[in-house]
């Protein structure tokens, strides 16, 4: 595996397979902001109150809503060989970065796991499981009660957000080549240049969101690709009829009574130089994890969420 930066600083890794490419794209990214690559992790695998404090616990909550780190470790074993291979180079890539460089410091992940890329699948400015809003989690959770869509709309529209992309044909263009351009409306440096090769046959250039492995905006020598965001229809929520019986939730689907599932975890959160614990029961039914109230009514909110 070879790492050479151009005039303009952009990593180009070369590796003998895409596992080998994996390994030096994430070095080449902790060499560039390690911090970026941090944080994006943290708040992915739900740990971001021992960084931030008590009020991130409820994007901790919500992490875990939607998957567990024995959900994620499950989720890798069952992976098809080739993914394991790039998820194993993305963990050593980092931890041999941090090896090689004692002089910087973990806030919180000490040693980067395999199974981890699993809750950081997304390559989207926070993706899909940020249009889950932690302040209705919280609302639930904490007190039991309902807060109104409203808030959470007046707030979302507060400023356009977005992305652009335009596609101009070859006859269109000056060189007579296509031309694919996009202004993702992230913030500055959200998202590093690269360019990956292997001799396996990959050879892309373009942005990764800090701490994945796959290009998310660029091309390769036959096709080119950018993502916008947008209101589509992407998530589903449903209200459940809930009947409690002898300490137990269940829910009505049909002419059925099904058994609301629930789990104990429990969160750490920072206060001052201590690191404190908080723990939470959360519900699922078989559309997704409860995540607010609607009135009285249980409110399950299905995501595109499968890593």
């Amino acid at each position: 595996m070879e790492i050479i930066r151009d005039d303009f600083g952009v990593p180009h890794i070369y590796g003998k397979s895409d596992a080998d490419a994996v390994f030096g794209l994430l070095y080449a990214q902790c060499e560039d902001d390690f911090r970026r690559v941090e944080r994006n992790y943290i708040w992915a695998i739900g740990r971001l109150a021992e960084l931030e404090g008590e009020e991130a616990l409820y994007s901790d909550l919500r992490a875990n809503l939607y998957m567990t780190e024995a959900e994620a470790k499950e989720a890798f074993e069952i992976a098809p060989d080739w993914l394991k291979e790039l998820c194993v180079a993305f963990a050593d890539g980092i931890n041999y970065y941090l090896h090689t460089h004692p002089e910087v410091n973990p806030q919180v992940i000490t040693r980067y796991e395999p199974w981890m890329p699993m809750f950081f699948f997304e390559g989207s400015i926070g993706g899909d499981i940020e249009s889950v809003s932690t302040e209705r989690i919280k609302a639930f959770y904490e007190e039991n009660k309902a807060l109104a869509s409203m808030e959470e709309v007046e707030d979302i529209l507060t400023e356009p957000q977005g992305s652009n992309g335009i596609a101009i044909a070859p006859s269109l263009s000056e060189s007579g080549n296509a031309m694919l351009l996009i202004n993702p409306h992230t913030s500055f440096y959200f998202r590093p240049e690269v360019h990956v090769v292997s001799e396996e046959g990959l050879n892309v250039y373009g942005a990764v969101t800090w701490g994945q492995f796959f290009v998310y905006q660029g091309f390769n020598e036959k096709t080119g690709w950018i993502h916008t965001s947008t209101f589509a229809d992407f998530k589903d929520e449903f209200e459940e009829e809930i009947v409690e019986s002898e300490g137990r939730f269940h829910y009505k689907y049909g002419e059925e009574l099904r058994e609301v599932a629930q789990q104990s975890i429990v969160l750490k959160y920072k206060d001052g130089a201590e690191l404190k614990e908080k723990e939470f029961t959360f519900y699922r039914t078989h559309h997704g994890p409860i995540t607010h109230k609607n009135g009285e009514k249980w409110v399950a909110t299905k995501i595109n969420w499968d890593p």
